[in-house]
């Protein structure tokens, strides 16, 4: 498997993991369209940036979006930016020689009412990660 599609895998499998799903909280790749609305969710988006240490590596960003109801407090979306913290931010997947590390800090900013969908307010919850991968 190549180091893009390894590294999306690697990141999208936090959120398919028991303790992600026990937050409640909807992932979507950056990419899904659905006519089901939800007025709480995020989508996330995997930037590779720069080359690695190898042909297999990569650095980037994980741009994660936050979307909560509009009209209400921005709590929420700090709320969530803490539970996504605790799921990232300074931890690393292992996986059949590929490891993806998380930076040990991350950014969240808040962007306003969606404009795709009023209902909603957004923002961007942003961190690093370094995915090496294995030379064979």
């Amino acid at each position: 498997m190549g180091k893009y599609a390894s590294l999306e895998l690697d990141i999208y499998s936090i959120f398919d993991q028991q303790a992600w799903r026990d937050e409640n909280i909807s992932a979507r790749p950056t990419n899904f369209t659905s006519s089901n609305s939800s007025s709480e969710f995020i989508r996330l988006n995997v930037i590779p940036a720069s080359p690695g240490i190898n042909r297999k590596s990569v650095s980037g960003l994980l741009l994660i979006e936050i979307f909560v109801s509009a009209g209400v407090s921005t709590k929420r979306i700090f709320e969530i930016a803490d539970i996504l913290d605790e799921h990232i931010v300074g931890r690393y997947i292992q996986t059949n020689g590929r490891v993806t590390q998380f930076a040990s800090g991350s950014t969240t900013g808040l962007d306003g009412i969606d404009s795709d969908d009023p209902a909603l307010y957004r923002a961007e919850y942003n961190i690093s990660f370094n995915h090496f991968g294995v030379l064979q």
